[in-house]
């Protein structure tokens, strides 16, 4: 049996993926920091599509975590064929107002993990020369966005660290895809029921189904980039294709000025 690793499988994006991939055959290896979560969508996965389903339960933000998930997954003598990087973390907060240690766990958990796990994972796809490696990037990844900045620029660096990774890996037979949803109806935005229903109406915000099944799609395609959805792809054109002083005006409107001095 081959293997799909996935952090920040225990909910949201990540739990979707471990469903979807589990669907297709692949035993499933859960990760987050959420140990009771991660047990109970082990147990399902096992029990509605009949295939191994592990969990590793550790805070990916520790300088060790890449290394120690992946001998784990080496003691278990697994065969990865899909490494899915989604774990992630939204705080809105100017960077004057966000603690240090904040600032160091958003760090570590966009940046520094998933490097390693790239990194230790893909090494063992390089000398079977076949894999699949996913990485959740953002749409605030194309431009700065104040109040998320350590966020965007986080993702920022997935996008840029991804393609080149894209081009490394390409010719062994290992596709590096970059994942940049927009919103996705998951708990990491805190909306209430009516909102969510509103905001997916209007196309705005997808379900992770929708954003997972496209994913998948480009993963399996070996496309080096996913902008799933037609909001999403606007968006990111429009953030691409608009000079960052653009901002300035905007930032001038009073509700957002508010906005600023709050967060």
């Amino acid at each position: 049996m081959k293997y799909a690793v996935i952090t920040g499988a225990s909910s949201g994006m990540g739990l979707e993926f471990s469903r979807q991939l589990a669907e297709r055959g692949y035993g499933i290896v859960l990760i987050s920091n959420r140990p009771e979560e991660n047990r109970q969508a082990a147990e399902t996965i096992r029990t509605t599509y009949a295939t191994d389903a592990r969990t590793i339960d550790i805070d990916l933000t520790l300088p060790e975590a890449a290394e120690t998930v992946y001998q784990q997954v080496v003691t278990w003598k697994l065969e990865v064929e899909i490494l899915v990087s989604n774990a992630g973390m939204l705080l809105f907060s100017t960077l004057a107002r966000t603690p240090l240690e904040q600032l160091d766990r958003i760090v570590a958990l966009h940046c520094t993990t998933p490097i390693k796990l790239i990194h230790l994972f893909g090494e063992d796809m390089l000398k079977r020369r076949h894999g699949y490696i996913l990485v959740t990037s953002s749409s605030t990844a194309w431009m700065p966005y104040p109040t998320i900045s350590h966020y965007a620029a986080t993702k920022a660096f997935l996008k840029s660290f991804s393609r080149s990774v894209w081009y490394e890996f390409r010719r062994y037979g290992v596709s590096v895809t970059t994942l940049f949803p927009g919103a996705v109806d998951t708990p990491l935005y805190q909306l209430d029921d009516r909102e969510r229903y509103w905001f997916r109406k209007a196309g705005m915000m997808q379900t992770p189904q929708q954003t997972v099944s496209a994913a998948l799609r480009s993963m399996f395609r070996k496309k080096h980039r996913c902008i799933p959805g037609f909001f999403t792809k606007l968006t990111v054109f429009l953030c691409a294709a608009a000079p960052a002083w653009a901002l300035l005006p905007v930032l001038q409107i009073p509700v957002l000025k508010r906005l600023l001095d709050k967060v």
